[in-house]
């Protein structure tokens, strides 16, 4: 099993190789490194795909310590010192998507261009922050965590169709892990006074049905941004946009990727 060990982390990852520009992929909360399935298919080997588990979910040892998304943005970065890469086309969702915005902000010079899929660069409202904390506090309750697991899965993949095998790892996350990255969420700063300081091309993509995060974030993104080069709206797509829709996402995201090779 692919696992780094940086930043006290058993940072689990993978590698599809080859000598092509190198693309890094974050995911978001509740999800692994798996959500980017068809987006590996489809992009390599003309590129070299890079996913990774963030702390507290997936198959990454997490120390078991408080973190937050400039940790993650240091890990990012530490994986790719790690593969001996000096710049990458910098990808995530939702949270990934706020680590890869933080990953340009600390470290312009190793990011070659972003990749943005339904995620925001301004602070979640105050009532979804309370909401994030109720779910948060309610986690470990085995007479709230079914209806919790139905809800997110509606909001994060939509379609039930999509729902296995996800439901059932999201079982197995312990309190711990899930209260350490929902509170990564909740407390993350606000770096929206930033985003006109980050000039690397960009592409946005958004589910239009996506509860989670607003479409119209997704759309302030692409106008707040100085480098976005587009802004795809993914119609019929909940928040998982990339996960539920790839026919939608991965020709626009190879053209926007062909164009910087």
């Amino acid at each position: 099993m692919p696992i780094a060990e940086l930043n006290n982390q058993g940072l689990y990852f993978e590698d599809s190789g080859g000598s092509g520009p190198a693309v890094i992929l974050g995911h978001g909360f509740l999800m692994d490194s798996r959500m980017f399935d068809a987006q590996v298919e489809a992009l390599a080997p003309e590129f070299r795909v890079i996913r990774w588990d963030a702390r507290g979910f997936g198959r990454t040892r997490w120390d078991g310590k408080p973190f937050n998304l400039w940790d993650s943005a240091a890990d990012c970065i530490a994986l790719l010192d790690h593969l001996g890469l000096q710049q990458a086309i910098v990808g995530g969702m939702s949270q990934g998507g706020y680590c890869a915005l933080r990953v340009a902000l600390r470290h312009p010079e190793r990011v070659r261009a972003l990749v943005l899929m339904s995620t925001r660069g301004t602070n979640d409202e105050e009532e979804i922050r309370a909401g994030y904390q109720q779910v948060r506090d309610l986690w470990g309750n085995p007479d709230a965590q079914g209806n919790i697991i139905q809800n997110l899965a509606g909001a994060i993949l939509g379609d039930p169709r999509f729902y296995s095998p996800w439901l059932e790892r999201w079982r197995q996350i312990p309190p711990g892990h899930f209260a350490a990255a929902m509170d990564n969420l909740i407390h993350r700063d606000d770096i929206s006074a930033r985003l006109g300081e980050i000039s690397c091309p960009a592409i946005v993509f958004h589910g239009l049905e996506d509860t989670g995060i607003p479409p119209s974030e997704g759309e302030h993104l692409h106008r707040t941004l100085p480098g976005s080069k587009g802004y795809v709206p993914v119609p019929g797509a909940a928040h998982a946009a990339n996960l539920t829709h790839p026919e939608v996402i991965n020709p626009p995201l190879l053209e926007f990727l062909r164009a910087l090779a």
